[in-house]
């Protein structure tokens, strides 16, 4: 049910999956120092990798990404603490997320073509000489007039020679609280960090179904037959495909 991601030299078909209560165990073990444990634990997390990279896939090396990913899972999984009533997973997607995000910032480079750039700077000096000239700026359709072109390309060069704006750069401020920052204009309510961590943890609690009952829930909620199609499909009756569906639904919510 999970998108595919490609990993060079990692075979994520066979990727292991832990039951909760072993990666307790192995993580008590970590904490005594048993670097056997420690190992065993970030190979069976490796799936919680991939799951995360998932969101980023398209906007860097998928291999890249996945290096990253499993730097904030060893970072999870030294610094977790035992103490906390919390499943391990919730505790290590942010960290993975973070670690992800900081390396995107931090290598982040943006490349402008060069007849973009070329067009940009024709625009500039067309701005500065039409400026001296009539004491005012030019219009957008001034500017495509006497460059010859249409006015998207003058936009779009412009845009793209402009020096980038953070996401938390303060756009008002009335002293008295918290700044109004860019990330407050355009964020996007319907895709927020907890949905998707949602839907992470939901991604996560299918792996520990069987491949049966993976086949019911894709057939049921993703291509949307009704009990008596799948049951015709896969060969038994209807009762034990709406007993094999509720099974499935508790051990998801279970384990979510």
């Amino acid at each position: 049910m999970q998108n595919k991601v490609e990993i060079c030299g990692v075979n994520t078909a066979k990727l292991k999956v832990l039951p909760n209560a072993t990666i307790v165990e192995l993580l008590h073990k970590v904490k005594d120092g048993d670097a056997a444990a420690r190992e065993e634990l970030i190979n069976g997390n490796l799936r919680l990798v991939l799951s995360v990279i998932q969101r980023f896939n398209g906007r860097e090396n998928a291999d890249d990404l996945f290096q990253v990913g499993c730097i904030g899972l060893i970072k999870s999984i030294d610094n977790f603490d035992l103490s906390h009533n919390v499943r391990f997973s919730t505790y290590a997607v942010p960290m993975i997320i973070g670690e992800i995000r900081r390396y995107l910032r931090d290598n982040s480079s943006l490349r402008v073509s060069r007849s973009m750039r070329d067009m940009a700077y024709k625009v500039l000096q067309c701005k500065e000489a039409f400026s001296i000239e009539h004491s005012r700026e030019p219009t957008l359709d001034e500017l495509a007039k006497l460059l010859d072109v249409p006015r998207e390309d003058i936009v779009f060069s412009m845009e793209a020679i402009m020096d980038p704006v953070s996401l938390f750069e303060p756009v008002y401020s009335d002293g008295a609280g918290d700044a109004l920052c860019v990330m407050d204009q355009v964020k996007d309510k319907d895709n927020t960090d907890e949905h998707w961590l949602e839907s992470i943890a939901l991604n996560d609690a299918i792996t520990h179904l069987n491949e049966r009952e993976k086949h019911i829930l894709a057939m049921r909620f993703y291509h949307g037959k009704t009990q008596m199609e799948v049951a015709s499909e896969i060969g038994i009756s209807q009762a034990q495909v709406s007993r094999l569906e509720k099974n499935a639904i508790k051990q998801i919510k279970k384990r979510m």
